[in-house]
């Protein structure tokens, strides 16, 4: 069916077309009369026109305007400004009318109509029904949360349905997916993984434009618990320290810290501006959120200090004879174990000895002094007092610690001995006959009063020093 207006006394004859049927010879086709195109992409008109072969072809080119006042007129696409510069007519002035529209947008989303002038005043005619653009985006369609091991199905939408039948290509972090370049507008993610979580975008195969990003969130429980120290290397006494806890979870998971089973605090950071020997120990975080939790393998914290607590210590009890020593034992705490010990005497600045045990041999007051690399650290000073006896050597060691005074006295074995010693004298004196051939060779003026006195006085007196320490006297 044609429609032939005429509107006297204008001098102009509309003709108009309707869709693939033509009136007298006139007739313009369009296939397809609707095109669905992806943004930027580049969409060609398929066009055809018929007129009488009596008329003479003047002008062509295409519009989009069908409703205007003044009917005498259509703007041409061709010298737009929007259009010029994308436009492209294929087309000839016989037959052929086909147009191609470059990197379109969403505005050009329009009917287009193409029109033909011919060198009779009354031939000039105008396809309509036009051709419906309908320029459209990707979006990509995902669920807002899922969990691990759930299936997901993810879909590459567009607003009307794509003339060229397209392949589409999914993208994840703007990587592209290459194992999944499919016809189907669908990604199916079966059993997703954390792994699958990430930006997912699609496009369509041959075409620039990608679909704005969608955030598929896979959530999970933690894996991957573990703590790190800072600073790495060598801690010392004093110095800051910080713990840090690393989780992968989703949602983000709460973390609380443990000293070997007792809670010390929470939060991903766990610092100490100062730390103190007793700080030392084995740490580890608990990372927990609604799916699940995890503790981190345990980490020791190993804190280094100086010597503390230095003392000395008195090694042997029992009894010393007469050029016997004293061994004298340096203590200390510290980290790592002092290896050197330095010995002094009060009031003289050389060392007199060195090694964790020192042998005195004279009276003084002794003190130690231990070293590791972090410092040293002197003890109290003992007292070491040695007395000398008649035949004997009576030791006293005064130990002095905070204010507690310790006497050792030691009266050695040999007073025992002596003793005994005198007793068999005397018993073997008191069974000696006189008509014994010892007895017998001793001349009566041969014994004096000295020697016999000394036989006879075997019973020792006790004598006390000033001192306070008891001592024999030799008989």
């Amino acid at each position: 069916m044609s429609l032939i207006i005429k509107a006297p006394p204008l001098p102009l004859v509309f003709l108009l077309m309707i869709h693939g049927v033509s009136s007298a010879g006139w007739g313009v086709s369009y296939s397809p009369s609707h095109i669905c195109a992806l943004k930027d992409s580049s969409v060609i008109m398929n066009c055809t026109y018929t007129y009488p072969t009596r008329y003479q072809i003047m002008k062509v080119f295409w519009t989009k305007t069908k409703d205007k006042k003044d009917r005498e007129e259509f703007p041409d696409l061709s010298k737009d400004p929007e259009y010029s510069q994308r436009l492209q007519y294929l087309g000839d002035k016989q037959q052929n009318c086909t147009m191609r529209l470059s990197h379109v947008t969403l505005k050009d989303s329009h009917e287009y109509y193409f029109r033909f002038i011919t060198n009779i005043t009354e031939g000039k005619w105008l396809g309509v029904p036009g051709v419906t653009l309908t320029v459209t985006d990707l979006q990509v369609e995902s669920p807002e949360r899922v969990t691990e091991g759930d299936s997901v199905r993810l879909t590459c939408k567009s607003s009307c349905t794509l003339t060229d039948r397209a392949t589409f290509i999914w993208y994840r972090n703007s990587q592209p997916l290459t194992e999944r370049r499919d016809r189907n507008n669908e990604l199916l993610l079966q059993s997703v993984r954390r792994e699958d979580a990430g930006r997912y975008s699609c496009a369509v195969h041959g075409h620039n434009h990608i679909s704005p990003a969608a955030e598929l969130n896979v959530m999970y429980p933690p894996k991957s618990v573990s703590v790190s120290i800072s600073p790495s290397g060598e801690i010392v006494s004093g110095d800051s320290v910080t713990l840090i806890c690393s989780s992968d979870s989703n949602p983000p998971a709460e973390i609380s810290w443990f000293k070997g089973g007792t809670f010390v605090g929470s939060g991903r950071i766990y610092s100490n501006s100062k730390i103190r020997s007793d700080d030392s120990g084995e740490y580890k975080c608990r990372s927990i959120n609604e799916h699940g939790e995890k503790y981190s393998d345990a980490v020791t914290l190993n804190v280094m200090y100086p010597p503390r607590n230095v003392s000395v210590l008195i090694n042997g009890s029992g009894e010393i004879v007469s050029g016997d020593s004293v061994t004298l034992i340096c203590s200390s705490d510290s980290n790592p174990p002092a290896l050197n010990f330095s010995w002094f005497k009060e009031n003289e600045s050389s060392a007199v000895g060195s090694g964790q045990s020192f042998s005195a041999l004279q009276s003084g007051r002794f003190y130690c002094q231990a070293h590791n690399q972090h410092g040293s650290q002197r003890s109290d000073a003992v007292t070491v007092t040695v007395h000398h006896g008649a035949g004997m050597n009576v030791i006293v060691i005064a130990a002095t610690s905070g204010g507690l005074f310790i006497i050792i006295i030691i009266i050695i074995f040999i007073i025992q001995r002596k003793m005994k010693n005198r007793r068999s004298a005397i018993h073997e004196y008191e069974n000696d006959s006189p008509s014994t051939g010892t007895y017998a060779a001793l001349e009566l003026k041969s014994r004096s009063s000295d020697v016999y006195n000394t036989l006879t006085t075997v019973h020792p007196r006790p004598a006390l020093h000033q001192s306070g320490s008891i001592e024999y006297e030799n008989p």
